[in-house]
Parts: structure tokens; C-alpha cells; sequence
């Protein structure tokens, strides 16, 4: 599966994303004549600029007598008519469909109300056709995206001055991670959320893969602090093991009961705990007690710690970075006798039953839990002969 990661650490743009495929290697021409099939009377640039020293391509869209105000509806009209593939057809369609449907929420319109101010002009429009048709050009299956530097400030709109990230892009975003670095002024559009929102199946680290192409598409500005550019890593995926940074918290506990430790566990593990283990040591002057063990996120290592001294009788933390590695892996749902139940998947072949679905469908039916988990295991072997 060949897999596009954005790496947005200045932000994501329309522009930037088409500029940044055809740096990648996406066809020029090609990705050119689908956008003067949308009849839209625009030329397109692509200008090889530097950014800090990075060498980067600006994607220009030069257009003519624009009209100010577009509904949802005429632009999925320019796009249905153009001559572009369906699959470029369908995500850009997707892409103002979302991006319409913030802008709904955010002035308190119906969605067929919705005027098209910026987002709607010719050169917004070129640039999501754009980005869908250069995903398209370059053969991608799957996108990813990295966290979104959003930026901070102000901006100035057709709405007049607004906090960055403009009200539509935090609409957009909402649920997904983002932060603010750099200069004060606007680094993620509306244009280029939506394009992420929409089409990125994940927001986080680099999955594993083997780049086969990068690409740089160039900002508007030059910075004096960091290069002002959207990356993007194309590759194949691989079955390489995904390595990630753990925090590690650990105590030893002599004076906590039982129920207490079992409580503690469920409340870790219902605030994002990544894996929480008990074990039984001989501590200092031969007293028997209990290590309580605890991965998590990098992120939620503040979180769990208060909730450690809260729900525990521990006065101090180990708390220490450690790597995880995690077998690269995918789900299947498999019908049992007894109802649905997923299957996680291993790039090696291993597999195994998703422990609460079995748990959930042995509480509903009466029928033992290790038989549900046989049956799983046997349905599953005999679909993937």
C-alpha cells in the first residue's frame, strides 16, 4: 500500500500540499489539465523557491474575473463536470463537503446558505482539486498526517480580523491534534485543514514505511526561525515494527489492599493507560508487597501520575522513557455462532481474538468464555483459507 504522510510542522495549506506533491513527482501536465477541465479560466505556476535553505516548490494559480461568492452547490457542479478521474471527483467533492458543513456550524446557517468567501475563490478551488488530483497522480492508497502547527494571532478575513485558527479551521479540527509554534500569524487555512480532516485517516507519528519520494511545497513567507514548508513522505508500508517513546511509571507498595490495587488499575487504564501490570516483590525488611507497573503515552504521563498518588498509598514514582516496539497490525470482524467478533491481525500471520468482544457476546449468550475464543479462532482460520 503506498501511503503519503503530511508533515505539517509550518502548517498545511491548499497551495502547499499541491506544490509539495509535484515536488514528490506527481505528473505536472497531468495534474494541470484537470484543473483547466474545471473551466474555471485559470493558468498555473509551479516556482522552485527556497525556504531557509530548503529547496521547495510554490504552486501559483494565476486566475482571471473571479466570482466573489460560490454556493456549495456550484462548486460540486464545476468538480462533477471537469474531466478528472472519479476517485479525484469523490475526495474533493468530500473535502467542501466538510469544509462547507464547518462553515455552516460556525455562522449558524443552513448548509445551502453557505456563501463561499475565500474558500470559494478560483485559486481555493484549483488547490483542493489539486491536492486530490496529485494524491491521485502519485498512485497514494492511504494519507496520514503528522499534528497541525495551526499558528496564533490574527488573521484578517472577509468576517473582519479573527483569532487564529480561524473559527471554520477549528471547526475542522476539532478532535484532532494541533498546536501552535512559530510566528504570529496564520500557518494552517481553511483550505488545508479541510484537505487534512478530510482525507488523513490519522493524525500522529510516521507509520512504518519505505519513502520512496519527498516532496516540499512552499509557504507564502520565508522565515527567519524555520522553513516555512508543508513535507511530504511517500512510500511504501512496510511490516516493520512501529517504535515508539513510553513513559514508564513504577512504585512499589507495601500498604495498599487488594481492592484498592484493583481499583487503581481500572482507573488507569480507563484514563489511557497503555498497559498496567501487578506483580508481587519482597521489599525491605522482608515485607511482601505489590510493583505496580504503568506504560503510557509521553502525554499522559502527568495525568497518570496524580492519579497513581490519588488512588494509591505510594509516596514516590519511578518515572523513567523507555522504546516500544508493537508489531505492525490490522482488525477483521468474524462471524461467530455466537454474534460478531473482531480479530487483530499481525503483519506475520499471528492473530487473536479481541478479548471484550468474546467477553460481551459470553455474557449475553450463557456460552463459557474459552469456547467463544475457540470458536473465534476457528471461524478465523477457516475464512482466511
Amino acid at each position: 500500500m503506498k501511503i503519503c504522510y503530511l508533515d505539517a510542522f509550518s502548517g498545511i495549506s491548499g497551495d502547499m500540499t499541491v506544490g509539495a506533491l509535484i515536488d514528490a513527482g506527481a505528473d505536472h501536465g497531468a495534474l494541470v489539465n484537470i484543473l483547466e477541465s474545471l473551466g474555471a479560466e485559470a493558468k498555473f505556476q509551479v516556482e522552485k523557491v527556497s525556504r531557509r535553505g530548503i529547496a521547495a516548490s510554490k504552486f501559483h494559480v494565476i486566475a482571471g474575473v473571479a466570482k466573489g461568492h460560490r454556493h456549495l452547490k456550484d462548486i460540486l457542479e464545476l468538480i462533477d463536470k471537469s474531466t478528472a478521474p472519479d476517485g479525484v471527483k469523490q475526495n474533493a467533492a468530500a473535502v467542501f463537503q466538510r469544509l462547507g458543513e464547518a462553515e455552516a456550524k460556525v455562522h449558524g446557517i443552513p448548509l445551502a446558505k453557505v456563501h463561499f468567501h475565500e474558500v470559494g475563490a478560483v485559486d481555493s478551488i484549483c488547490d483542493i482539486v489539486g491536492a486530490c488530483a496529485g494524491f491521485h497522480l502519485l498512485g497514494v492508497d492511504a494519507i496520514y498526517s503528522s499534528p497541525l502547527n495551526v499558528g496564533s494571532g490574527t488573521v484578517n478575513t472577509e468576517h473582519g480580523v479573527l483569532p487564529v485558527p480561524a473559527p471554520a479551521t477549528a471547526e475542522l479540527l476539532t478532535g484532532k491534534p494541533i498546536y501552535a509554534r512559530g510566528p504570529a500569524l496564520e500557518l494552517t487555512t481553511p483550505t488545508g485543514a479541510a484537505i487534512a480532516a478530510t482525507l488523513a485517516k490519522d493524525f500522529g507519528p510516521l507509520p512504518p514505511i519505505k519513502i520512496t519520494a519527498t516532496g516540499y511545497g512552499a509557504g507564502d513567507k520565508d522565515f527567519p526561525d524555520h522553513a516555512n514548508v508543508l513535507r511530504v513522505l511517500i512510500g511504501e508500508s512496510t511490516d516493520a515494527r512501529e517504535s515508539t517513546t513510553v513513559a514508564v511509571l513504577e512504585a512499589n507498595i507495601d500498604d495498599s489492599s487488594p481492592q484498592v490495587l484493583g481499583y487503581a488499575m481500572e482507573r488507569l487504564l480507563e484514563a489511557g493507560a497503555l498497559d498496567v501490570t501487578l506483580a508481587s516483590v519482597q521489599m525491605k525488611k522482608s515485607r511482601p508487597g505489590t510493583l505496580l507497573s504503568v506504560i503510557a503515552r509521553p502525554e499522559d504521563r502527568e495525568t497518570l501520575a496524580r492519579l497513581i498518588f490519588q488512588e494509591t498509598s505510594t509516596l514516590g514514582l519511578r518515572i523513567y522513557s523507555a522504546e516500544r516496539s508493537v508489531q505492525a497490525r490490522h482488525s477483521v470482524e468474524i462471524a461467530t455462532p455466537h454474534g460478531t467478533v473482531r480479530m487483530k491481525v499481525a503483519d506475520n500471520g499471528a492473530f487473536a481474538p479481541e478479548y471484550e468482544d468474546c467477553r460481551k457476546l459470553a455474557i449475553a449468550s450463557g456460552v463459557p468464555l474459552k469456547q467463544i475464543l475457540a470458536d473465534a479462532n476457528l471461524a478465523y482460520l477457516r475464512n482466511s483459507r
